[in-house]
């Protein structure tokens, strides 16, 4: 199942309303995503650290998380100096390090960690419900809500039945291999696997239509008015705007 090791807790970030994380998620990330200076970007990751810290979630945890993207920042750094045209900064035997293959791997990895430890402490504080409850009255169309909703409902199902099958085969004396007999075998489970999921969303579509589903889904979840709201919603779009205007050419002439 999809772990949620940050969507329950007693924090002040949870009781901050959803709408109100999201969307300064959205706008934060959007803002980081377009800059491209190196003070606005150390702001950005400055500030996206500092939010981690006094969210009060457990640190070895979000660590744990930004280890997921490790592996894709090590390939940038690996190939984006090698293959960069520019000017020359390090060069090894036949290897030429680039300037600019160095500063845009730099660039992306600040917005990388910055954008993902915004999302951390602001949208995986939620559940998915919560989430998808969340985005419809963002204005995001019901259909993409439905859909994320239902996808994170059944996806488990849809595991449990590959294994399942997976199970079958095996009893049956079925043993991975490269060859065309496994081939054709992986084959059948995939197909089984396809029209067991459109039996299953029949009989699912019968059971909502029996229990009177008119095309909008509820949530358990209330967030009463609280003081930390408005405060919240000064204090990120302030930094939003701080961002935009580090970017931008009006603080270089204050500078």
């Amino acid at each position: 199942m999809i772990q949620e090791p940050f969507a329950v807790g007693k924090t002040w970030i949870h009781t901050i309303d959803p709408r109100l994380r999201v969307a300064a998620a959205a706008f934060y990330s959007v803002a980081t995503a377009v800059s491209y200076r190196f003070d606005t970007l150390a702001a950005a990751a400055l500030f996206g650290f500092l939010l981690t810290v006094a969210s009060g979630l457990d640190l070895r945890k979000v660590a744990r998380r930004l280890t997921v993207v490790a592996g894709f920042l090590l390939l940038l750094w690996v190939v984006l100096p090698l293959t960069f045209d520019g000017e020359t900064l390090v060069s090894v035997a036949s290897l030429e390090m680039t300037r600019p293959g160095i500063v845009m791997a730099a660039q992306i990895t600040l917005k990388t960690i910055t954008i993902l430890l915004v999302f951390i402490v602001l949208v995986t504080t939620m559940p998915i419900s919560t989430l998808g409850h969340t985005l419809g009255r963002l204005g995001v169309p019901r259909k993409l809500v439905f859909l994320l909703l239902i996808t994170y409902r059944y996806i488990f199902v849809l595991e449990q039945e590959y294994s399942r099958i997976y199970r079958a085969a095996r009893v049956r004396g079925f043993v991975p291999k490269t060859n065309l007999h496994s081939y054709r075998t992986w084959a059948y489970m995939v197909g089984m696997l396809f029209v067991r999921a459109s039996l299953r969303a029949d009989r699912v579509h019968a059971a909502m239509k029996c229990r009177g589903f008119a095309g909008k889904f509820y949530s358990m979840n209330r967030y009463h008015p609280s003081w930390r709201n408005p405060l919240f919603a000064f204090g990120s779009g302030t930094g939003v705007i701080l961002l935009i205007l580090l970017e931008t050419t009006l603080l270089r002439g204050i500078a």
